[in-house]
């Protein structure tokens, strides 16, 4: 009996040791909704951000992350090209030069979804299809700080770098 009750103990442990690893990566995170806010065009900050993102995707595993940037204002500068300056308005920057470029596709390849604020992108004059870099469709939401709060209310933590 005495035997049996070690045996299921050890059965116990070793089931409670597997299912905890199943949730976390080497480096003892579990896997993250997450939300990163872009609404300034200071080119340093913004490759400052992209850096945090790709220290956190190193830190956490691209596969135990949903991560998204949304980009709304100010910020739709990170994905503006340069050519676009003169035609935009309400815009002093446009910092989607070639080695911000490189950054946004090395995170999408890893996963990460950059979302542009339709309501930016309508009242700043903005031809996403010409004057952003790399643009879907699919990456316009109706409303940078709406879809904040929805990303929120869904579990997604919020981050501000």
């Amino acid at each position: 009996m005495k035997k049996t009750m070690q045996w299921a103990l050890l059965g116990l442990v070793g089931l409670l040791a597997f299912t905890g690893c199943a949730t976390t990566t080497n480096n003892g995170y579990s896997k993250q909704k997450v939300v990163y806010h872009v609404n300034y065009d200071d080119p340093k900050q913004q490759t400052g951000a992209l850096r945090n993102i790709q220290n956190h995707i190193n830190a956490v595993g691209k596969d135990n992350l949903d991560l998204r940037v949304v980009m709304h204002g100010n910020g739709l500068s990170l994905v503006l090209l340069p050519e676009a300056l003169g035609h935009t308005k309400g815009f002093k920057t446009a910092n989607a030069d070639p080695q911000r470029q490189a950054a946004i596709d090395n995170l999408k390849v890893q996963g990460v979804k950059f979302e542009i604020c339709a309501n930016t992108v309508k009242g700043r004059n903005v031809n996403p299809s010409e004057d952003l870099y790399d643009f879907s469709e699919s990456d316009i939401v109706p409303s940078g700080v709406a879809e904040l709060a929805e990303l929120q209310t869904k579990g997604f933590t919020y981050i501000k770098p």
